[in-house]
């Protein structure tokens, strides 16, 4: 089984997302010594933000077609992201909540795969994802609680990558998430270790559905 394990956290070694995504990350990989891992610090390593010149690599848009070493460097790199994340079978991303939505540098990411002929396609009916059967496990952590509250319809996280991918074709998406996350270190403790506690059974769930 191919794996990509993303990461997209500003806090390094301080954070939440990057603990549970390495946890999930080593529960897959110790199920099978014949696993591949492909690891991206989107923080690290960052991707450049989508550009019109950029974009004209992969879809139809109203920019010059003269091109430049920098700009042939990045068409480059979005045709290796794509390729990497249609490669992968499995992929677990670590997502923060950032002011109600995702970290920039895993927007820019997601900019890259959404590729017309590649992820998915225009069709007279509507777009139909080319990406499907495919497994997402998202590490999420949020300072504050949502799920189940009255601040659960400012969720642009959870439910931007749920509804993203979908229109990828990728329905089998998995939350484990960390909520609370500002409120003080022992509610910060408790809410990790129970979403801790929960990754094994997610990485059960997951091969159930494989049999």
């Amino acid at each position: 089984m191919k794996i990509l394990h993303l990461d997209s956290s500003i806090n390094l070694e301080f954070s939440v997302t990057r603990q549970l995504s390495a946890e999930i990350v080593k529960t897959l990989m110790a199920s099978d010594q014949k696993h591949q891992l492909v690891y991206r610090d989107l923080v690290k390593d960052e991707i450049g933000h989508l550009s019109g010149g950029i974009a004209a690599g992969f879809r139809p848009v109203a920019v010059s077609p003269a091109t430049t070493t920098e700009l042939e460097s990045e068409r480059h790199l979005s045709d290796a992201l794509v390729n990497e994340f249609l490669d992968s079978e499995v992929i677990v991303i670590g997502a923060p909540m950032y002011n109600f939505s995702v970290p920039s540098q895993l927007k820019a990411w997601i900019d890259r795969i959404a590729q017309p002929g590649k992820t998915f396609s225009y069709t007279p009916a509507g777009p139909v994802g080319l990406a499907g059967g495919k497994k997402v496990i998202i590490a999420s952590a949020r300072g504050g609680f949502y799920t189940g509250t009255a601040l659960e319809s400012m969720d642009f996280q959870e439910q931007f990558l749920r509804k993203f991918l979908a229109f990828l074709g990728i329905t089998d998406v998995e939350c484990v998430r960390v909520e609370g996350v500002s409120k003080g270190e022992e509610v910060k403790s408790r809410e990790m270790s129970r979403a801790l506690s929960l990754i094994p059974q997610t990485i059960v769930a997951r091969s159930a559905t494989k049999e």
